[in-house]
């Protein structure tokens, strides 16, 4: 989907960073006092990069119905640190109108950073729209949004047991496959989360059994860890067994 040349150039520049990492702080009395939601709204439209930035990251705070529309236009700026900043303004203020636009702004963004926000966004959208694209993220994107579209799919746990059946067979396969523990660990997050929604059948079978898998195989002892205390959480004796036993055998 995207050049490998930026794919690489991205993932060297700190590709588990936050998108809004590199961005100065609204100003020296943000953590006190909240921007004013009226000169926020007037300044998402400004001609100035820097207003439509600071307008942006101002609704990552605030929530304004009326900010959406502007928000989702700015999905387009020119500018990637607008795009990203709107990007999370939309995960605050999560609208069935954004749910199409950012869709269609990861798929064609080639920016790392933009693309892990909408991620994001999308996630707390819980649109079953954006299930599709957040499952191809995790198979196919770089690490940083493979990292976000992983924990994105457990918001899906609010959906129907059809979407939630759907996601279950890409993070089993992530938590056995991707090569960055980071992401294995957030997939058996996200595992833990959907069993809790799932009856004892065999989608939920194969979730457990790849937690447990991870549990006593996976080369990292966080990604080990965070298996462990999915299962721990699903509460399923027969995991809770196989916890006891090996760690009982000292293989843990």
């Amino acid at each position: 989907m995207y050049d490998n040349n930026e794919l690489r150039l991205i993932e060297a520049a700190g590709e588990l960073d936050s998108p809004l990492d590199e961005i100065e702080p609204i100003d020296d009395h943000a953590e006190a006092t909240q921007p004013d939601p009226e000169a926020m709204l007037a300044l998402l439209t400004a001609p100035e990069t820097p207003q439509r930035m600071l307008a942006a990251r101002a609704f990552c705070e605030l929530q304004d119905e009326r900010a959406i529309p502007h928000l989702i236009n700015l999905l387009n700026d020119v500018c990637p640190l607008v795009r990203v900043s709107a990007a999370y303004a939309l995960g605050r203020n999560p609208d069935p109108t954004a749910v199409d636009p950012l869709i269609e702004q990861l798929n064609r963004d080639w920016n790392g950073y933009v693309r892990k926000g909408v991620v994001w966004a999308l996630g707390n959208c819980r649109d079953r729209k954006a299930l599709p694209s957040l499952i191809d993220a995790l198979c196919t994107d770089i690490s940083a949004v493979r990292l976000w579209a992983a924990s994105s799919l457990a918001q899906m746990a609010k959906l129907d047991y059809e979407d939630i059946v759907a996601c279950v067979p890409p993070l089993i396969t992530a938590l056995k496959q991707d090569p960055m523990a980071a992401v294995r660990s957030n997939c058996a997050w996200s595992l833990g989360q959907l069993c809790r929604e799932l009856p004892s059948n065999a989608i939920y079978a194969g979730a457990v059994d790849g937690l447990i898998e991870a549990f006593a195989e996976d080369e990292d002892m966080g990604v080990r860890e965070d298996a462990k205390a999915a299962l721990l959480r699903v509460g399923d004796p027969r995991a809770l067994q196989m916890i006891e036993e090996i760690e009982l055998d000292g293989l843990f």
